[in-house]
């Protein structure tokens, strides 16, 4: 069963108790991102995610990963645009050290001068890594220019400018208005008393001062884009992208329906056109990355050169059949088993159940049951599909992003298909 106890504060914590597991699984969940950085600031969340690591009054460095390691926990965090999440996950008899130890990094960092100055180092290499990693570039470059003008254009990492340049004075501010009771929610899932747990998060997070940080809305338009980064590789990475769904309770389940059959999987429509019978990639998928305000679903296909035009025609060739080549029953039967399967073995271990709890109160403020999950993937008709593809297969807004040895006059191959 899941709890949900507000704090006095305004920290949320969202319990589920499995008690036929040793482990528990812990994070500690902050509503901030890449998103709510300016073009000064860009890369001050994910800065911020490493330096809780880099010690507090009692501990250095070394001694939180040491103490976490002694006691058999794997700690870890990451970045989002919306969301920055700490977590481990332990064995349940060492849950209070744990405990005790992420609670003293996440509430008393000093954000230390000299060890600033080492991770500004160590993000600038993060940096490089990712623009020598083609397939994720890919879609930074999308990212980057159909949102053009919005704080959701910006990379997560940040520029090497920009993370060269963070003082302590300028870290210590964002941290102290966006870490605030309000944008934390703690979930936690494992073997464990819920009243007792809650109890123990109480003690360390209870005093944290909540504090009025408004935030005021974008207004965020897609602008339809051709974007390309030369790189002397031999694949070509092609990302094509249409405006997708918004973060949405109600569309969850059809924008997933979707996304499988047409690229989510072996058996989907463009894995087995493009690589099935064309041969034209190795490596494919279709995904629909949504945020708050806005969505944006992309195709992408690491190609041979030569076989870029070949490919977007086949793609956009798909996306018209999806209407030309009806959707059956027994298909969208067919994948909503898929899509069920996905969600119930993902919630065989306390992590993947530690994750959904914490997304879901971030980003809808409620939590939904497996039943009703399972209910919700049932409920979805094929003519809430068509909607959807009605809705963002507009091959007026196609956009394509691609980073290889790009000599190729994408204006053209569009028209053309």
């Amino acid at each position: 069963m899941y709890n949900v106890t507000e704090l006095n504060n305004g920290i949320k914590i969202v319990t589920e108790t499995i008690p036929f597991v040793r482990s528990i699984s812990f994070g500690i969940w902050v509503k901030v991102g890449s998103q709510n950085e300016n073009q000064k600031s860009n890369g001050i969340s994910h800065f911020i995610e490493h330096m809780l690591f880099k010690g507090t009054s009692k501990r250095t460095a070394k001694d939180i990963a040491e103490q976490m390691d002694a006691i058999g926990g794997q700690m870890n965090a990451f970045t989002t645009k919306q969301m920055t999440c700490y977590y481990t996950r332990i064995l349940d008899n060492n849950f209070d050290k744990a405990l005790e130890i992420m609670a003293d990094m996440f509430l008393n960092s000093t954000f230390n001068e000299s060890e600033m100055e080492k991770e500004k180092k160590v993000i600038v290499e993060e940096i490089n890594m990712y623009e020598d990693t083609p397939e994720e570039l890919v879609f930074e470059i999308m990212n980057e220019n159909v949102w053009s003008g919005s704080s959701i254009s910006y990379p997560i990492l940040g520029s090497i400018e920009n993370v060269e340049g963070f003082t302590r004075q300028i870290v210590k501010s964002y941290y102290n208005n966006n870490y605030t009771p309000k944008n934390i929610v703690i979930a936690v899932a494992g073997n464990f008393e819920t009243s007792s747990m809650i109890s123990k998060i109480k003690k360390y997070f209870e005093s944290m001062e909540n504090k009025n940080c408004p935030r005021t809305p974008e207004n965020i338009k897609y602008t339809k884009c051709i974007a390309t980064k030369q790189k002397n590789i031999e694949q070509l990475h092609v990302c094509l992208g249409f405006p997708g769904i918004k973060t949405s309770l109600e569309e969850n389940y059809s924008i997933a329906l979707l996304n499988t059959i047409l690229g989510g999987g072996m058996s989907s429509r463009l894995y087995q056109k493009i690589r099935e019978e064309n041969g034209l990639a190795y490596s494919l998928f279709s995904y629909n990355y949504a945020y708050e305000a806005v969505g944006l679903f992309t195709i992408y296909a690491a190609i041979n050169p030569t076989k870029v035009e070949k490919c977007i025609e086949v793609i956009v060739n798909e996306i018209r059949n999806l209407k030309s080549d009806p959707i059956t029953n027994q298909q969208l039967s067919k994948t909503k088993e898929q899509l069920k399967s996905s969600y119930l073995m993902s919630l065989e271990n306390s992590s993947s159940r530690m994750n959904s709890l914490g997304k879901s109160i971030i980003s809808f403020n409620k939590i939904l049951t497996p039943e009703e999950i399972i209910n919700k993937i049932d409920a979805v008709s094929i003519e809430q599909i068509y909607q959807l593809i009605d809705q963002i297969f507009v091959l007026d807004s196609l956009s394509i992003s691609a980073v290889g040895k790009n000599e190729y006059d994408f204006e053209r191959i569009i028209k053309n298909v």
